[in-house]
């Protein structure tokens, strides 16, 4: 929390946005460089967690929700339900739209099942990208 404090205002942005509510969010503001939006591109500088390999094309895919998922399938291939269990989520709508929508689109995860998306055996893991992403909190 520290570093992100200082980093934010270091490339030149402002203190981190926290919001508490249903889900806790933080918004992290950095001035676009040469035309491009690299805000969550730096990310990995700001925080000095994320790999550098992760660039612009992280937008969206940083949300809390989608963070939370990815820690949750960090081990190994899970269900639908224990997802949810494991996140402390009743809603399947919520928990798709929320959670695994977004991390499936943006390739952070994979079905195990591709051909059967609504196979009650089907589970989820992380993609390399998604590895890249985890590891990257780790440190």
């Amino acid at each position: 929390m520290r570093k992100m404090m200082k980093y934010s205002r270091d490339y030149g942005g402002s203190d981190p946005e926290l919001i508490e509510g249903d889900v806790f969010k933080m918004i992290i503001k950095v001035p676009e460089f040469n035309g491009k939006n690299e805000a969550l591109g730096q990310l990995g500088e700001v925080t000095g967690q994320v790999a550098s390999e992760v660039t612009g094309e992280v937008k969206g895919e940083a949300t809390g929700e989608v963070i939370a998922f990815l820690k949750v399938l960090k081990t190994a291939p899970i269900g639908r339900k224990v997802a949810q269990d494991s996140l402390g989520l009743k809603g399947q709508a919520n928990f798709r739209e929320r959670y695994l929508e977004p991390a499936l689109s943006s390739g952070l995860v994979e079905m195990t099942q591709p051909d059967s998306p609504k196979s009650p055996t089907q589970k989820y893991r992380l993609t390399e990208k998604g590895k890249k992403i985890v590891s990257g909190l780790e440190s």
